[in-house]
């Protein structure tokens, strides 16, 4: 079983949807039980870090989604979802993330139009079977305002140019995180969910 994380902000019958559609078992949960019991997590968002940050602190998720992150076990953050995974976020102030990647989340520079929303290309900087199947570059569908910047390059394995090359994927063991919403990226985007699934077996 793979646990939806929903804490209030995200697409999360999208992302249910597309698990659906792949034939996969997976459960909504606001749950903090559910959370360390699933095989694999999937931590969805759209909205304000800060918002996003005092939901899951509600809903006393922060530490089951810490030790999601941390055990080993399959973790797909997306959108939002990438950006509480790291140490702090400048969206509305300073506010403390999740702390699980070292880094910091920043608004795109002035001058560009944000969001930055439509399609855009990744490009993978290094393997992951998070990519397999996937051409390099290939498209999907974005939607945000700030991007993340980690301390450790060592980590991202796929960028994005928009203003600039931006890490737009993560991996850290079996913890990835990605930018963009594989859920709104047709076939493609279905494919890395698919890859996702596979590793949660």
């Amino acid at each position: 079983m793979i646990a939806i994380a929903d804490y209030g902000l995200g697409n999360i019958e999208s992302v249910k949807y597309a698990l659906d559609r792949l034939g996969e078992e997976a459960m909504v949960t606001g749950g903090a039980a559910d959370v360390a019991a699933a095989a694999g997590v999937i931590l969805p968002g759209v909205g304000a870090f800060p918002q996003a940050m005092k939901n899951l602190r509600r809903l006393e998720l922060i530490e089951a989604v810490r030790q999601a992150a941390g055990s080993g076990r399959p973790f797909l953050g997306i959108c939002l979802g990438l950006q509480l995974l790291f140490d702090e976020s400048e969206e509305h102030g300073s506010h403390a993330g999740l702390g699980i990647i070292r880094g910091t989340v920043e608004r795109f520079p002035a001058g560009l139009t944000v969001p930055h929303m439509g399609w855009n290309q990744l490009r993978q900087e290094r393997r992951s079977a998070l990519f397999e199947g996937i051409r390099d570059p290939d498209w999907f569908y974005f939607a945000h305002s700030y991007r993340v910047v980690p301390t450790d390059g060592a980590v991202v394995i796929g960028t994005t140019d928009y203003g600039g090359s931006y890490a737009s994927a993560v991996q850290k063991r079996q913890l990835f995180a990605v930018q963009f919403h594989p859920e709104k990226s047709g076939p493609t985007g279905l494919k890395m969910l698919d890859n996702f699934c596979r590793l949660c077996k």
